[in-house]
């Protein structure tokens, strides 16, 4: 399993040659006849695709700078026991690897049987070989955390100058302390599987920030493709209603894509709602224009999909992993210090 990655230890140790140097970032860019061009004229002309460009290229930094931190230390690691890399990380991350038993794959095929769309037996194997990947990695990673502990390690790579959009969070539901130093406000579709896909991470980062990071909920029920999602979207807003928002919010997410009327009076039912009191909320359409609002708001915002989230206004995109989150927030909760 591993000898791609021994086989990149020892590219890295042989043919990279990474150095720390200051980047001039100057103002004036260009001059034309007299007239000066400056960076912040290119920003904003730009605008977020140059800035997701350059998110893009950090986090690529990022990711082969951890890489090749990952590798010193290993490097360093096995020389100390006396022992090759290949048999390190067999003793270390393959040996304390548990194997994917039938029940962890009928368990994910369960979970995302809507989004796979095809019977167990024909994407078996591909989900086995996903979740030993998935365990393989997550032990190495656990396991370089355990090495960088143990070692100084200092990092002098930057991220790009942060744009912040403004959003409006006015009203919306709240999760976490309201005195937290960052704010997630997330816009999703009820919906969308990847809306559900990442719904476990939030409750991994309220819990792993407690009391440091609050989650705002906004809608960005995407009809052309999921009918369902606005009515959905209004539904929640009644069970808001009755201090339920959140208890609502989870249990349509647990149902989707099944979003019909008679389901989300189900959920309002399963969730300990006064039911006569929701009815009459939904049928009514009281929230109407307040999920519009939040679809105006994605508009203006530029969002096209979702999930979409913006970090103390920092945009990222999609059913992101907790790492992803994590060293947004970090960075944010370093500022704030």
């Amino acid at each position: 399993m591993y000898n791609s990655f021994v086989f990149f230890l020892l590219a890295l140790s042989l043919s990279f040659g990474w150095s720390c140097s200051p980047t001039k970032d100057s103002e004036k860019l260009a001059e034309v006849d007299g007239t000066i061009i400056t960076r912040a004229e290119i920003d904003r002309a730009g605008g977020k695709q140059l800035q997701n460009l350059r998110q893009q290229l950090y986090q690529l930094e990022r990711q082969k700078l951890n890489e090749y931190i990952g590798a010193t230390l290993l490097s360093r690691e096995a020389k100390e026991r006396g022992v090759s890399v290949s048999t390190l990380m067999e003793q270390e991350v393959s040996a304390k690897i548990s194997a994917v038993s039938e029940e962890d794959i009928r368990t994910f095929y369960e979970s995302n049987k809507a989004r796979i769309g095809v019977e167990l037996d024909k994407v078996h194997d591909q989900i086995r070989d996903f979740l030993s990947e998935q365990r393989a990695t997550a032990r190495k990673n656990e396991y370089f955390k355990t090495l960088g502990a143990k070692a100084s390690v200092t990092t002098y790579l930057k991220p790009p100058p942060v744009q912040r959009a403004d959003v409006s969070v006015n009203g919306a539901p709240v999760r976490g302390s309201e005195k937290a130093k960052v704010t997630i406000v997330k816009f999703e579709d009820f919906q969308c599987p990847f809306c559900k896909t990442v719904q476990p991470t939030f409750k991994d980062l309220l819990k792993k920030y407690d009391g440091k990071v609050r989650v705002v909920h906004k809608d960005l029920p995407l009809e052309t493709i999921h009918p369902q999602a606005f009515q959905a979207a209004e539904a929640a807003r009644c069970a808001g209603e009755q201090g339920k928002f959140w208890e609502y919010h989870d249990k349509l997410y647990a149902d989707t894509p099944k979003l019909g009327p008679e389901e989300l009076k189900s959920a309002a039912k399963d969730v300990g709602l006064n039911v006569p009191s929701f009815d009459q909320c939904f049928t009514s359409r009281k929230y109407r224009s307040a999920v519009q609002k939040d679809l105006n708001d994605g508009a203006q915002l530029g969002l096209t999909g979702t999930p979409a989230f913006f970090i103390n206004g920092r945009e990222i995109s999609g059913a992101r992993p907790l790492d992803d989150f994590s060293a947004i927030i970090d960075e944010e909760l370093g500022q704030t210090k």
